[in-house]
């Protein structure tokens, strides 16, 4: 007689048809689901440690239950409860092969209260698990957008905020100053991330990100939606300042007065769902100075003088101006540098004056004791740029002939005096790193300047052993980064290990001599040139 090994449930296909509407999910995954909670509620009957499987057909309902052993060719088998050896498995099977199963049907299980509870509790946790995966799906392709939400509880001041069927997070560090949400309340925020964490995918949202405001203004300006006005860039104070930068596609449009709207009727709309944050809307410009002049309205600016390799501008305004450039707690200062992403520096005319006169004091006393020249000459020097005696010494004759005053012998007599004043510091220097005890062979591996190994040797870095420990960054903030970059740096302390025998016997000092010296001289591109190639030299060795 068999054993009868099945049991038809049609009401199974009925819950599940009624739990994939409710929670609107596939049917096939609320299915799966009571398949594990029966296969659970198999375990707990025929022993935790075999694989006991569970299968619902889904046409009739009808549940089968059965335990799978793997056929294994080893002997004895690493886990009785779900191996089973080749040679015995031939005997129960016979032509079975290794890596297959034989599959046993075990009889239908008569749910009892505590197996029921269980096979409910996995059958919600699955479903949940489900919904939380289709609210992942649904939202990561959100981020970026605004949505509407009611607030469902606050848990230590954030926000959880019911989205329909999905629910996000608002933390109070999001959230405007002063702005008080209450549960019930309608909130309208900014998705700004979606990721899966370990308690299921979480919604973040925010009121404060520069994005909301970019959002806000998309809704009310029908041509940045279609895309005629373009956003730039966003800088905002939450809940007390923001500035825009927008540029127009179309000439015939100006971008600001569209944002601000007929007596300003577009940018209040914006103004009202931000707390009175007040909106300063800014022409963008490729130039960068002319982007910087706009990004400090309203005050007023003369000069600008610009250092893109380190993104530093100086901005020099009129004395009156100054509050009004920094602005309250300087508010409009720090706004304008998150806008055009320079760290601004702001000057009035006459501390500028000031410093002016005080460099141009320096340089001129600098020739006036190198060159030994009186300060007519020394100020000439100074009015034509030059800011050092090693700039004098590397001049071409002709161009230091060319300023007026100046002559042929002139220019060479002061080339001469330049190259001996250059010649004696080197000398002394020389002296002071070896009374310093730097070693010979520190000079060697990095072609340093002596005033290179002075500053070295002031910092302790007195062998190649000193030399070889730093990071690149270290030795560049040794010597500072107009005489090194990091790349060269890097290279520089590559060659000293490999020269203090931490990869092998062939140095790599003439790698990176040149490259040094080259930007001891101020010569960049012949420094970064060879820095990346004595780099990947030191890559390759040191693999």
């Amino acid at each position: 007689m068999a054993l009868d090994v099945a049991i038809a449930r049609p009401e199974l296909l009925q819950v599940a048809d009624a739990v994939a509407r409710e929670k609107m999910i596939e049917r096939e995954e609320v299915l799966e689901a009571m398949e594990q909670a029966i296969q659970k509620a198999g375990r707990a009957k025929y022993g935790h440690e075999k694989d006991i499987r569970a299968v619902i057909d889904r046409k009739t309902g009808e549940v089968k239950l059965s335990r799978w052993t793997e056929v294994v060719e080893a002997e004895p088998v690493e886990n009785e409860a779900t191996q089973i050896p080749h040679r015995i498995a031939l005997k129960i099977k016979p032509g079975i092969a290794v890596g297959e199963f034989i599959v046993d049907p075990l009889p239908p299980i008569d749910f009892g209260r505590i197996a029921a509870q269980t096979a409910k509790q996995v059958i919600v946790q699955r479903v949940r698990e489900v919904e939380r995966s289709k609210q992942f799906h649904e939202y990561k392709d959100r981020v970026g957008e605004i949505i509407n939400g009611v607030v469902k509880r606050t848990e230590y001041g954030n926000l959880m905020v019911e989205l329909g069927k999905a629910e996000a997070l608002l933390r109070r560090d999001e959230t405007i100053p002063r702005e008080a949400f209450k549960n019930g309340d309608r909130v309208r925020a900014y998705i700004y991330d979606v990721r899966e964490e370990p308690r299921g995918p979480q919604i973040f949202l925010s009121r404060t990100h520069p994005g909301f405001l970019a959002k806000l203004f998309a809704q009310e300006v029908p041509e940045i939606y279609d895309g005629i006005i373009e956003i730039k860039a966003v800088a905002r104070d939450p809940g007390s300042r923001a500035k825009m930068a927008v540029i127009s596609r179309d000439s015939s449009i100006d971008p600001v007065g569209a944002c601000v709207g007929m007596r300003g009727s577009r940018v209040q709309a914006v103004v009202a769902e931000l707390q009175g944050e007040k909106i300063d809307i800014i022409p963008w410009s490729p130039d960068v100075a002319t982007f910087i002049v706009n990004a400090l309205a309203p005050a007023e600016v003369t000069k600008v003088v610009l250092d893109d390799d380190n993104r530093r501008v100086q901005v020099v305004v009129p004395d009156d101006q100054l509050s009004l450039a920094i602005g309250r707690r300087g508010q409009n200062v720090r706004l304008a540098s998150q806008l055009t992403r320079f760290d601004v520096d702001i000057l009035t005319e006459t501390e500028e004056s000031e410093r002016r006169q005080e460099d141009f004091r320096k340089r001129s006393g600098l020739f006036v004791e190198g060159l030994d020249v009186d300060d007519v000459i020394a100020g000439l020097l100074v009015t034509e740029g030059f800011g050092s005696i090693e700039e004098i010494a590397n001049v071409p004759d002709d161009e230091l002939a060319e300023i007026e005053g100046f002559d042929e012998t002139i220019a060479a007599e002061l080339k001469r005096r330049a190259s001996a004043f250059l010649e004696k510091r080197d000398i002394e220097l020389d002296e002071k790193r070896r009374e310093m005890g730097v070693d010979d062979a520190v000079a060697e591996v990095g072609g340093f300047s002596p005033a290179m190994l002075v500053a070295l040797g002031e910092k302790g870095v007195k062998t190649l052993e000193d030399l070889a420990d730093l990071a690149g960054d270290e030795l560049v903030e040794i010597l500072g980064a107009e005489a090194v970059d990091e790349e060269t740096a890097n290279a520089v302390i590559m060659a000293a290990r490999q020269s203090a025998g931490w990869f092998g016997d062939e140095p790599l000092a003439e790698a990176v001599s040149d490259d040094v010296e080259a930007a001891a001289e101020g010569d960049d591109e012949a420094g970064e040139a060879t820095a990346e190639e004595a780099g990947e030299a030191g890559d390759d060795r040191a693999g």
